[in-house]
């Protein structure tokens, strides 16, 4: 069922296995202490209350089907992961909001102003403020308070596995409890996809968010982008003797912003050729029918990518059903298939031009003659950058970490498993 709030959670033990308990709840008091320290120094006034620290949490995700097909209104399925990124929040009187996360410069946005400023684009204070803005209208102009927070992510920026959209839903869900505003977590999700198209200044589907949000495996069709039809499943790879695994390829996905950007321009670019708006609203018999057109008008990446979506689309659909009986050679069968799309088709794969660093292709074809016919693997998320997709035998996992380590490094190897919640509050710890 979706929740049609986020979720309070009375314990850690609600949220993370047994054997992760113990090193998660030392990063949850830890994570407490440094707001309380840094908070004893915040020199405006009205400061926070020390006796209300609050938790939240909210999961990375990995894409499982659907390679670029959201921002066409298409099909994807998507499944939160065990990684998140966590907040221990202490409520404000004024309207300040002060953050501070590991590793990262502290900011603050003052939620008196929730106008888009252009100098905050590309920045957290965008997303920020752009969420505020959001759930302010939502609740029809409410001014909003502000809340000081420690932030502290496993999701690692840079690894494909949607740190900013956990990022973005986590800070929409603190605003929305702080200010006792009502908002389901798919509200949150599009609220986040708002506050980063419009303010941060980056076009993106609503795919990453979602799945962010709402934890299981969802299987979201963007028919309808103000209101998409999401279905949740929970299916366990490890329980059929599989492992979900992630490589980052450590490539970076800094100035890419015009490839990414390029993928929906086009596919849409194809659709306006119909008369349409997306992809969605275009069959694929047409787009073959009308190739010489296509191609003569939009060139050829823009044909190949939109046929690419016309597959894609479907194929997300086929792998719900696959692993909704349990067939698994069924699911990694379209998993090859969405590989192999998005590097023949969709060309997701190489960034252009680039000839000497081609660091996705390289981890796609040695996973391929890893595996064999065991397992499957794929492109992982946007692409160009970051990491690829592998579901391999429980029993190769050390085998496999063992590989790819000689070639891109030690800590690059990231077995997932997925994560029942969403976005969650936890009332304490």
């Amino acid at each position: 069922m979706i929740p049609s709030a986020v979720p309070i959670l009375h314990s850690l033990k609600d949220l993370y296995s047994e054997a992760e308990y113990p090193a998660e709840s030392l990063r949850y008091r830890k994570l407490a202490d440094r707001l309380r320290t840094w908070t004893h120094h915040d020199s405006y006034s009205n400061g926070p209350q020390h006796d209300a620290v609050i938790w939240f949490s909210c999961p990375g995700r990995t894409e499982l089907g659907g390679n670029h097909t959201d921002h066409n209104h298409g099909r994807v399925l998507a499944g939160s992961i065990n990684l998140d990124t966590i907040a221990a929040v202490l409520p404000r009187q004024d309207s300040l909001v002060n953050i501070w996360s590991e590793g990262y410069k502290a900011f603050s946005v003052d939620l008196a102003d929730i106008s888009m400023h252009e100098n905050e684009k590309g920045s957290s204070a965008a997303l920020t403020r752009g969420l505020a803005a959001f759930l302010s209208k939502k609740a029809g102009g409410a001014k909003l308070r502000g809340f000081s927070a420690c932030l502290d992510s496993t999701v690692l920026p840079g690894s494909g596995l949607s740190s900013s959209a956990a990022f973005e839903v986590l800070i929409g869900s603190i605003i929305a409890a702080v200010n006792g505003l009502a908002a389901s977590p798919t509200e949150l999700a599009i609220g986040g996809q708002f506050a980063e198209n419009e303010y941060f200044g980056k076009p993106c589907g609503l795919m990453d968010q979602i799945a962010c949000a709402l934890g299981n495996i969802c299987a979201i069709d963007f028919a309808q982008p103000a209101a998409p039809s999401i279905e949740q499943l929970a299916f366990d790879f490890s329980a059929h003797g599989y492992e979900l695994v992630v490589v980052n390829s450590g490539s970076s996905h800094a100035d890419l912003t015009d490839e990414y950007a390029g993928i929906p321009a086009e596919m849409k670019g194809v659709a306006n050729f119909f008369g349409k708006q997306t992809l969605n609203e275009v069959l694929e018999q047409d787009i073959l029918a009308q190739a010489p057109e296509i191609r003569k008008k939009m060139g050829d990446r823009a044909f190949l990518r939109a046929l690419h979506f016309a597959a894609e689309t479907q194929r997300a659909a086929g792998m719900k059903e696959a692993l909704e009986r349990g067939d698994l050679s069924a699911y990694f069968e379209m998993v090859r298939e969405s590989g192999l799309s998005s590097w023949r088709l969709l060309q997701n794969i190489v960034p252009a031009g680039a000839v000497r660093d081609q660091n996705i292709a390289v981890a796609l074809a040695l996973t391929e003659k890893f595996l064999g016919r065991e397992g499957a693997c794929r492109v992982h998320g946007g692409g160009f950058a970051g990491t690829i997709q592998v579901y391999l035998p429980s029993r190769r996992i050390a085998e496999y970490i063992d590989y790819m380590k000689k070639v891109f490094g030690e800590a690059q190897v990231f077995p997932l498993q997925i994560r029942s919640h969403g976005v969650v509050c936890l009332d304490r710890i």
